[in-house]
């Protein structure tokens, strides 16, 4: 299993949100190229980043620091938030980002995604940010009433290679993964999974590689201190 510390990225510093809250931030660099930096010195190979304040309002301010940690860390990056044409998604691509990540243009414009995914194959994820069983778009600010496990289906028979769950009640809240969606996802989805929101304790981390998932991203545990990204890296391998 892959561990993914993540870097969410708004006006170019790297922050926290508590469920999606934009209300409830935490600013903990000036510089993200810097945490990113610390990531590969402390043995990660990959880097999850969420453009925040394209996730909300459909652009991308944050590509150039994207770019930018990709270029000085060398990391294999992946990046969502406001990829919503195939323009933006051939941007990203073509300037350095490994993978990018589609959410809320994955559920409401699906004819953009196919032909994304037609073009670009596995460079191509889904991120399914999930709210009360349904999924959520828009930066996690709007429900769509579309129950999380027709989406998913849906996005194995178009051909997604990369499923990214989160569980929006517990991302930031360090209340610990929810292993019994993952468990759920992984019996019933034959599709790389990626654990999103909540992995907060080394036993997440054996849980969710126990499960047989692809990813797990960890974001606040590592801000706080509360879980080393040597000893994830190691159980997670």
């Amino acid at each position: 299993m892959i561990i993914f510390p993540a870097i969410d990225l708004y006006e170019g510093r790297a922050v926290r949100l508590l469920r999606g809250d934009y209300q409830q931030m935490t600013v903990y660099s000036e510089h993200p190229e810097e945490v990113g930096r610390t990531f590969a010195e402390e043995g990660a190979t990959h880097v999850h980043l969420v453009d925040l304040e394209g996730a909300r309002d459909g652009s991308m301010p944050n590509l150039k620091t994207a770019l930018k940690i990709r270029r000085e860390t060398g990391l294999f990056c992946e990046i969502g938030g406001g990829i919503r044409s195939m323009d933006a998604a051939r941007a990203c691509l073509e300037d350095g980002m490994d993978r990018v990540i589609l959410g809320t243009a994955a559920v409401r414009d699906p004819e953009f995604l196919e032909k994304a995914v037609a073009e670009w194959g596995e460079k191509i994820a889904v991120g399914v940010d999930i709210r009360d069983g349904k999924v959520a778009v828009q930066g996690w600010t709007e429900d769509t009433g579309l129950p999380f496990l027709d989406f998913c289906r849906r996005m194995a028979e178009i051909g997604v290679g990369t499923l990214i769950c989160t569980d929006i009640s517990r991302d930031g809240a360090m209340r610990g993964a929810n292993r019994e969606l993952y468990r759920r996802l992984s019996a019933e989805m034959q599709i790389r999974i990626t654990a999103s929101g909540g992995v907060s304790s080394l036993e997440d981390v054996r849980a969710l590689r126990a499960l047989g998932l692809y990813g797990a991203i960890i974001g606040k545990a590592w801000y706080t201190g509360a879980v080393s990204l040597r000893e994830a890296i190691r159980e997670a391998e």
